[in-house]
This record gives C-alpha cells, structure tokens and sequence, in this order.
C-alpha cells in the first residue's frame, strides 16, 4: 500500500515576508488565511486531519497532535512565529518550543490565563477587574459552605478544557456535583462562582502587538442558546457610553498586565450599570466574527498583524450595525442547495461556511449582514441561519 505524501512545506513569499504557523486546523486557523493572502505572508498549519478545516483550504497543513512534543516541534521550526487556533496545547509542548527559541504568541505565560480558569480568576481579582464571587472548591464541604454565603444555585466549572458550555454545570446542591468533585480530588479541584443575576452577556475583542500597540473593537451584546452563542449584535445596542468605556479599559487593562500578543476575548455579563467578567480566549473569537465583513481590519488579519508585530490596522465600524449569525448543523448534510437559495433570496448578506461535515449542534459556519436597521437585520441574520440548518423551510 503507498504512503500518503508528506503535507507540503510551507513556501515563504519573496521578498522576505514570513511564515506564521498555526497550531490546531479548526475554523479559526482556517480564517486566517484570506488575510494571510492580503497581507503577502505564509500561513501554515498544524492540522488535526488531512479534512480538518483549515487543512481544506492550507496549501501547508502537516497533520499531527498538539499533544505531540516531536510533531509540534517539527512543524515549527519551519515557521518564523506560531500561535494557535485554541487553548489546549500542554505546557510541556509551549515549554519545548520555547527551549527551541521559536516565538509564541500569546506567549505561555499569558496562554495559561485562557487555560486555567482558576489562574484567570486570581489574575483578574489581584488586578482589581470586576468578577462573581468565586473559589477553588474541593469537596463537598467546600462547595456547600462556599453556596451557603454566596447563594444557591452555584455555577461549578472544572477549570481546564471547558468551552461552549462543556465544562459548566448550575447546581442546587453540593451533591448534584459530587461526580465532578470526586474526579477532581487530586487535582486543583473545581471553580466554583456565585450566579450571577445578569441583564444580558456583552464581550470586547482587543488586540495586541509585542511592542505594546493595542486596538479595540467596540462592545458587542452576545445571545445565547444552551451555552452556545447564536447571534452576536454589533454594537451592543443601548449599551451607555460611560460603561462601554469602562470595558473597553478592562479589556486593555488585562491584556497590558498579562503582557497578551495578538487578539484577546473578553466575556462578560452586564449587571445593571456595571459588568463582571466571565471568561478569556487568547485567539480570534466567536463574538469576533462580525468584524470579517463588519469592520475596517476583521479579527482575524490583526492577529496576524499582531503577533508579526506589524502596525495594528483600524478597528472602525464599515455601518451603523452588524449581525452575526452562527450556522449550527441540522438534519440536512448537504448544505449547498440551501447555501444557493439564502444567496439569492438576500444578496447583500455574506455567508462564512467552514467546510466541516454536519452533525446536529455542531457549528459549521457563520452569516453576517451590516446596515442601519437593527431588527430587519436581526431578522435576515436569524432566517439565514435557520435556513441554513433545516429550522426553516421556506
């Protein structure tokens, strides 16, 4: 049987424009590359597949684990600068990069605060950032007297490997997470977190450059559905100037402190007139994907000015409004006779499909439509994607 051919390397521009290799294959990485094209630099890729996303789309996307100290190694000493498509590559692997002398951005000493939500929490406590009561709970000792001062029910996260909702349980006693406490006992234990009562969930994209330039995009309100975000508003709507500065002030506030390289997300919950923060991401972000079509410079080109250190492009708003859409997958594998008819039923709305196969729940793309009327672009965004899924049929 022959041997699969060896993923191409990645073929730098002439000139001397670099290679920035991406670390995970998923739709993040996969966006990166139209503005790779435009800015004239090399994007390659560390893949979990030869179908993963961004390998469809990658001329350069070796396939390898990012468990995999040799394989991560090897990928990027073919690379001038490497960053990541998520936050799971263990510390030992960031730790052999370094040793290698390759530039990570963000580096690990920052990473680890999107990594651990315990390590989040002290940082952004210490630091004076607005947050829910929390603490590390470790029995169910611990979480009943940590829920008898702050009130039940408590939010209960396991602080690694937790994202859309995985990872998150309300409970209304100590013993309905007693199987999470009984596997995390020889571990740093659980987070535990006061509910907060919130108006809604807000987030802020602020990117970042090594020599310190900073560049924020305005607050977004973002919708969600059993965890996951389905439509992000851009801006937040009625959101007052006074707090939307001072999250913007956190944002860079956090990002200054912890020294981030490249695109940071900032999660929140709006609480009347004041916010708490909820999570970060270190990397492009769902609440992000409106600025592709909604913003002078999308996420997705500054953080790849960010980590090459180039100057930070504007964050200024193309319209009054954008809406973005997540594209969740339905019953209906093939997705491009329903792709054909929301194009034609609604020219002006741009469609950002990842080439992942459907499976129900799974996010599988994103639509985005900009103008000056927030309702019927709520509207268009919502039958698109429900088009898009089988939700809606006509």
């Amino acid at each position: 049987m022959n041997e699969p051919a060896p993923a191409p390397r990645p073929r730098r521009a002439p000139g001397g424009f670099p290679v920035v290799g991406v670390i995970g294959g998923g739709q993040l990485a996969r966006m990166m590359q139209p503005p790779a094209v435009n800015l004239g630099v090399t994007l390659s890729v560390l893949a979990e597949s030869e179908d993963a996303s961004a390998a469809l789309v990658v001329p350069a996307a070796p396939v390898g684990e990012h468990t995999d100290v040799e394989a991560v190694r090897a990928f990027a000493r073919e690379c001038d600068v490497v960053t990541f498509d998520h936050e799971h590559v263990p510390a030992h692997v960031l730790a052999a990069l370094q040793e290698d002398g390759i530039p990570l951005h963000p580096s690990p000493e920052a990473l680890v605060h999107a990594q651990d939500k315990l390590a989040m929490r002290r940082l952004l406590s210490a630091i004076g950032v607005p947050c829910p009561a929390w603490a590390p709970v470790h029995d169910e000792a611990g979480l009943q007297a940590f829920g008898d001062e702050h009130g039940w029910p408590v939010v209960v996260k396991t602080p690694r490997g937790g994202y859309d909702g995985k990872g998150v349980r309300v409970v209304r006693t100590a013993a309905e997470a007693a199987d999470w406490l009984e596997r995390a006992a020889d571990t740093a234990g659980l987070l535990a977190e006061e509910a907060v009562p919130f108006t809604r969930e807000l987030a802020v994209l602020v990117a970042r450059s090594p020599s310190g330039q900073a560049a924020v995009w305005p607050v977004v309100e973002t919708v969600q559905t059993d965890g996951i975000c389905t439509e992000v508003l851009a801006p937040a709507p009625d959101l007052p100037a006074d707090l939307a500065a001072e999250v913007t002030e956190a944002a860079l506030r956090i990002a200054g402190e912890l020294g981030v390289t490249g695109v940071m997300a900032v999660e929140l919950f709006q609480v009347g007139a004041t916010f708490v923060v909820n999570e970060l991401a270190m990397r492009p972000h769902n609440s992000g994907h409106w600025t592709i079509d909604g913003a002078v410079t999308s996420q997705f080109e500054q953080h790849l000015r960010a980590v090459l250190d180039l100057p930070l492009g504007a964050v200024t708003a193309r319209a009054p409004w954008t809406v973005m859409g997540n594209v969740l997958g339905g019953d209906y594998p093939e997705l491009y006779p329903a792709y054909r008819h929301i194009l034609a039923r609604d020219p002006e709305l741009k469609v950002h499909l990842y080439g992942k196969g459907v499976r129900p729940g799974r996010k599988i793309g994103h639509v985005n439509v900009s103008g000056v009327d927030l309702d019927d672009l709520r509207d268009r965004a919502q039958h698109a994607a429900g088009y898009l899924q089988g939700a809606i049929t006509e």
